[in-house]
């Protein structure tokens, strides 16, 4: 079932030691600005939870994981402030994804653009389906995903982040995303896809919380920038959105 608030929803449940955020938008999963404030506010919470050892990652329906940014938002923008509070909500997150001390697994059930990719690639562990093809549609509007950049390239590389970023109307399918280390594992179908899914996360809460922070920190070494990376990235990705070029591609996806 999916949320019809034009705000988005976000729901977080508890349950042996696993905390699950599904987050829906009617709008393809797509991120309001409020809608990455919560996230961002509920990752830092669950962060410091002492009864809790893993988080999953997930979004409503069965159709797209996450259409990224809100293209309506998008459009709204109006000035160099505007723009860079707008990204900075993606740069909250994905540093919130990095500093929280739990194990992020990511469900990615379907397709996933921009921003979405982004959030994918901030996730610790990440099962997919089949459906889950990814595109970095950015440059196709004027922009490009330098907020996200980061975290994509952190997690498949720089060579895997020019062939998808430069190919921006060009989906690339789940086996792609696996090969190249943005999904741990791809099934054929979400039913398949939530047993492993409920299986590993039950089987990792077990383990020493304190041995799976220490080792998140491992992971994530040499990202300490990151903070000041992203929100310059954000105030450099909120000039673009004001120019005309990107406002004449942006048009395009009026109704």
């Amino acid at each position: 079932m999916s949320t019809s608030r034009t705000d988005g929803s976000l729901y977080t449940s508890i349950n042996n030691r696993i905390a699950t955020i599904e987050f829906g938008h009617p709008a393809s999963n797509s991120f309001t600005a409020e809608l990455l404030e919560r996230l961002t506010k509920e990752l830092n919470k669950l962060s410091v939870n002492s009864t809790v050892s893993v988080i999953v990652l997930k979004s409503e329906g069965e159709k797209a994981f996450c259409a990224g940014a809100s293209f309506n938002e998008l459009m709204e923008v109006s000035n160099l402030s505007e723009g860079k509070v707008f990204f900075s909500g993606f740069a909250n997150v994905i540093n919130a994804m990095r500093n929280c001390s739990k194990i992020i697994v990511g469900r990615v059930h379907g397709k996933a653009v921009g921003g979405g990719v982004g959030i994918a690639a901030a996730c610790d562990y990440v099962f997919a389906s089949e459906k889950a093809s990814i595109k970095l549609s950015e440059l196709s509007i004027g922009i490009a995903p330098l907020v996200i950049a980061p975290a994509v390239a952190h997690r498949i590389g720089k060579a895997a982040l020019g062939e998808l970023s430069l190919a921006p109307t060009e989906w690339k399918n789940a086996y792609w995303a696996k090969e190249k280390g943005l999904f741990a594992k791809v099934f054929e179908n979400s039913n398949d896809l939530d047993k492993e899914l409920d299986f590993y996360t039950n089987q990792l809460s077990e383990y020493n919380p304190e041995a799976l922070e220490a080792w998140k920190k491992v992971l994530w070494e040499g990202t300490d920038h990151w903070d000041k990376l992203l929100t310059d990235r954000a105030a450099i990705t909120g000039e673009l959105v004001l120019s005309n070029a990107t406002k004449q591609a942006l048009s395009k996806f009026k109704k």
